[in-house]
């Protein structure tokens, strides 16, 4: 089976889309009957170990995303690579360019719906443009051979919208680089707070949507026992003093040393689409506190963690006291189980063979071709 991803979300400081598409494709690689290719965009037409890239222009301001204009180079890269079945990552080019391939090569196509577009876009140009956005996604996911969403709020709102086929496709976590283990017991020492400072962190994008403000006001509330890191681009510059910021995209091996010498993970963001920061935190051996909307009522139980009203400071003021209360120790040890039990990426990748084989009408896996 020669399956090949396309997508724009995918840049070097990107998120859990470059996540997801390189756990698989280390995964893929190493299966045997199965080739996996990715196209992405690029400065240049390239090739390295099965990840294909394009040209498109540079996006300004974009952190290193590009924004493809030309449907034609992405349309002939897929159909030379003649592959099985086609999977597409963004609702912009890429995906008319994926279906145009589908008209040439007879393939099925498979579209995963990773971020919550009339959201997005209402959030920033106005709900007067979510009607619009809305029949742009009908209209294009309808004509997919099935829609996978990485959570059941995000399938629920594509039925809502009409387009049928929809599965829930949860994503994985990296359980071996978040870990217990990559816990540094310097990291107060380093932040200049007591060893008895109950430590919280946050990790992601400063976007409007993470709401930020909201973990700020809950830090004053909480006063000088508890210390907030916040973690990744866009942070404030103006926050409590109970509160460190590394204002900068950090490598996943980095976060995952700060989120496990942590004691809890706090988000406070409600539009979340699946929440894989969530997941990171638990498998790094720590509970958390988050908003119930969302994905995360989804993915965060009483074993690991609390769910607070959202858009409260001072509920979640009151659920990181008594998320304390409960033990963190024992907490964390729990939420480590709950990844390693459903989110590891091998069980995430046999899933999503079995979207596959189903679209492919396969009663056996097929041998990879070329």
């Amino acid at each position: 089976m020669h399956i090949a991803d396309i997508t724009m979300f995918y840049a070097p400081a990107s998120g859990g889309v470059r996540t997801y598409l390189d756990a698989k494709h280390r995964r893929l690689g190493v299966k045997p009957g199965i080739r996996h290719s990715l196209l992405i965009p690029g400065a240049h037409f390239g090739e390295r170990d099965g990840v294909y890239t394009v040209p498109a222009p540079a996006l300004p301001f974009g952190k290193g995303y590009r924004f493809p204009l030309r449907l034609a180079p992405w349309r002939n890269v897929l159909q030379h690579l003649q592959p099985d079945l086609i999977e597409v990552g963004d609702p912009y080019l890429t995906a008319w360019a994926a279906l145009d391939a589908r008209r040439q090569l007879d393939v099925p196509v498979i579209g995963f719906y990773h971020s919550d577009l009339p959201l997005l876009v209402g959030n920033r140009m106005g709900q007067w443009v979510t009607p619009n956005v809305d029949a742009y996604v009908r209209k294009l996911y309808s004509n997919f051979d099935r829609v996978l969403a990485p959570s059941q709020v995000m399938a629920d709102k594509l039925s809502g919208l009409g387009v049928r086929n929809v599965f829930v496709q949860p994503l994985g976590v990296d359980l071996h680089t978040f870990h217990p283990e990559a816990r540094d017991t310097g990291l107060r020492s380093e932040l200049g707070i007591a060893e008895d400072t109950r430590l919280l962190i946050f990790a992601g994008r400063g976007s409007k949507e993470k709401n930020l403000p909201v973990l700020l006001d809950c830090m004053k509330r909480l006063g000088p026992r508890y210390h907030l890191l916040l973690v990744g681009s866009s942070m404030p510059a103006s926050v409590p003093a109970n509160v460190s910021v590394i204002d900068q995209f950090c490598p996943a091996a980095q976060v995952a040393r700060l989120m496990a010498s942590a004691d809890a993970l706090i988000h406070a963001g409600d539009q979340e689409t699946f929440g894989l920061v969530i997941l990171e935190a638990m498998a790094c051996g720590i509970p958390v506190v988050a908003v119930a909307a969302g994905a995360f009522e989804e993915i965060v139980s009483d074993s690991c963690g609390l769910l607070c009203a959202p858009n409260n400071a001072q509920a979640m003021a009151n659920a990181v006291r008594e998320l304390f209360s409960r033990g963190t120790g024992v907490l964390g040890q729990q939420a480590r189980q709950h990844v390693e039990r459903h989110y590891a990426w091998d069980t995430v990748v046999d899933s999503l063979l079995g979207h596959y084989h189903a679209v492919l009408g396969d009663s056996v896996p097929r041998v990879a071709n070329g």
